[in-house]
């Protein structure tokens, strides 16, 4: 494993939840601080242990659980990750099958382990190596990768993952139900990684394999029933001259600029006739020349089956629409499909991209035409000169008369809302000392003491999803709770435990850009993953004041973990003393505050809509500068 791990003085600033100049001046005032171990003069490390025995003698360091506390331990000293938690997870498969561990386990792992389980305690560590951090390659989010594997029909059949980095498609396609996974990875940490997750989850059997699969395929002549990938985007020494003549390349030698099309190849290499395939790639693959004859030939003989357009933001690069590609291998002597599905959900949601392609492979011979967001496009229509897939861009048009029609009906509805902003806007006064710093209670005390119960996070389950994507309880999701919405999930049979949510609950994310509390208005929904439930005691705790002191600046930095700020645990959150009768006063201040923030949240949308379809009007000359004048 490691030795005694060690702490630079910028995450001594982040462990204690205070500025690097913080941690200079108790170097200079403090003679019992703790002297480097490490480093330069100029960054110097410490031993984590002594810091942390200094910071809680000095009443600085924030209560950890023993998760963070053992994750702390694992990355303190800068080493790789994802090397570190594949030893871990040796370490614990070594503990589940009876062998003797290697030495070396980090301070506080065989008791994780001892209260929750093996698989419980690499899957909390996992969830923090799996948070956004600098430097850390960035796994298919879940969300992403359960609809690539809904898509690809993973449930009941074997899985391949040619490029699985650290195993978050094949997570999913065990959750899917597949009875077999399958990875291949060049990074050697990672695949490491992926393979002790599955080991260690002993629920399918499967293997992950370290290597190149365009150069060196680890499972030659090996089909499977799906295929699912998020291939490397834009090598460019990915092999092309060596594998020139490769018999993968089926439906054309691959141009060295188009190394997603060599992964899509070698995936239908991979799948059983009639198998599907799955690819998250650029949506510049969809148009570049350079692969226009190779597009063109999966079109042909019926392999490439749709082309989706996803929001931004889905998955890193976080700024750019991916596509996802779904392929099936052609059954012989079948004839070629007629169509091809092309779905613009750039502005739509995930669960309605899964039922239009359900209801396309029911009827793939009825047309689709859905303005603006989907349309089964005759195979004949794609084949022309640039062979350009981009859904965008093969659209049927919205007709003039309903896009005159819900332009007026943004236009009204924001005119509306900026009218009603100034009411909205809560009046608050300077209070009468402004400089006390106020007495505060940990969310970790509030508990002890019975005032607020907390519940969650909870977590996905690997078992087979028996209900359908549109049956069973209506769930509360991350994203929900983010962007102030109504319950958008649905409980497939994937939940942990099911904890439906009540009037005056608190919930919090745990992963977010920033520090997010909702007071829940609408009982009914379940609890949704990676979020934190607050229960507060009527009798002792105002919910909407819970909410808003949690989402201070303040606490964002006391929650957030040591490997980046978009991690909370909130247990460690500070809430002001105050009695209840005062609570109350500032929840409604926290109340108004939130109707305010919906209501610009509202107008950002509905402005960005309005100059959409404006801009649309004008360039197509339904609309005229006179008629926006009248």
């Amino acid at each position: 494993m490691q030795g005694n791990p060690t702490i630079t003085a910028a995450e001594i600033a982040r462990l204690a939840g205070v500025g690097r100049a913080a941690v200079s001046n108790w170097r200079k005032r403090h003679t019992d601080f703790p002297a480097p171990v490490g480093g330069t003069a100029a960054s110097p490390e410490f031993d984590l242990a002594q810091v942390e025995q200094w910071l809680r003698e000095q009443g600085k360091l924030p209560e950890l659980s023993p998760a963070d506390r053992l994750w702390r331990q694992l990355t303190a000293d800068g080493g790789n990750p994802a090397a570190r938690l594949a030893d871990v997870g040796a370490y614990l498969l070594a503990r589940q099958r009876g062998e003797q561990p290697a030495e070396g386990a980090p301070t506080g792992l065989d008791q994780l382990a001892d209260e929750h389980g093996v698989q419980v305690a690499f899957d909390e560590l996992w969830q923090r190596f799996a948070a956004p951090a600098p430097g850390r390659p960035r796994p298919t989010p879940d969300d992403l990768a359960d609809l690539m594997a809904a898509l690809g029909a993973a449930g009941g059949g074997t899985v391949l993952d040619p490029a699985c980095g650290s195993g978050g498609l094949l997570r999913a396609a065990v959750r899917a139900g597949c009875t077999g996974a399958y990875g291949q990875e060049i990074d050697e940490p990672l695949a490491r990684l992926a393979g002790a997750w599955l080991a260690l989850r002993e629920v399918v059997p499967g293997e992950v394999h370290t290597g190149d699969s365009l150069r060196t395929d680890a499972f030659p002549g090996r089909t499977v029933d799906t295929v699912l990938c998020h291939p490397p985007f834009g090598a460019i020494n990915w092999g092309q001259e060596e594998l020139s003549h490769d018999p993968r390349w089926e439906f054309g030698p691959v141009p060295r600029t188009e190394p997603e099309l060599a992964w899509t190849q070698h995936a239908l290499a991979h799948l059983r006739s009639g198998g599907l395939a799955v690819l998250l790639m650029p949506p510049a693959v969809a148009s570049r020349r350079a692969g226009r004859r190779i597009r063109a030939e999966l079109l042909r003989r019926g392999a490439l089956r749709a082309v989706i357009a996803l929001p931004a933001g889905v998955a890193a690069p976080h700024g750019v629409p991916l596509h996802l590609w779904v392929l099936r291998r052609p059954t012989p002597d079948a004839p070629p499909p007629a169509r091809a599905l092309l779905v613009d959900a750039a502005d739509g949601d995930l669960d309605r991209v899964l039922a239009t392609w359900r209801a396309f492979t029911a009827a793939p011979d009825t047309p689709v035409d859905e303005p603006g967001y989907a349309r089964a496009v005759p195979i004949i229509e794609l084949l022309d000169e640039e062979v350009d897939l981009t859904p965008a861009r093969r659209q049927p048009a919205t007709g003039l008369r309903e896009s005159a029609k819900h332009l007026v009906s943004t236009r009204d509805r924001l005119a509306a809302l900026v009218t009603e902003l100034p009411r909205l806007i809560p009046q608050v006064a300077t209070g009468p000392d402004e400089t006390a710093a106020p007495q505060t209670v940990s969310i970790t005390d509030l508990i002890r003491s019975g005032a607020v119960q907390l519940l969650g996070p909870i977590r996905a389950t690997a078992e087979d999803d028996s209900t359908g994507p549109d049956d069973g309880p209506v769930v509360l999701t991350v994203h929900d709770v983010l962007n102030g919405t109504d319950a958008s999930g649905r409980d497939t049979g994937r939940l942990g435990q099911q904890i439906p949510v009540s009037v005056g609950d608190v919930l919090v994310p745990m992963i977010a850009r920033q520090l997010t509390a909702r007071v829940v208005t609408t009982g009914g929904p379940l609890l949704g993953r990676n979020l934190y439930l607050l229960r507060p005691n009527p009798a002792a705790l105002d919910p909407w004041f819970l909410a808003g002191q949690l989402r201070t600046s303040t606490n964002e930095k006391q929650a957030s973990s040591l490997s980046g700020t978009l991690r909370f645990d909130i247990r460690r959150a500070q809430v002001r003393r105050l009695p209840l009768d005062e609570q109350r006063g500032y929840g409604t201040a926290f109340r108004q505050l939130d109707t305010f923030e919906s209501a610009i949240r509202q107008v950002t949308e509905l402005g960005a809509e309005l100059v959409r379809l404006t801009a649309d009007g004008l360039a197509r000359g339904a609309l005229t500068p006179d008629e926006l004048g009248r």
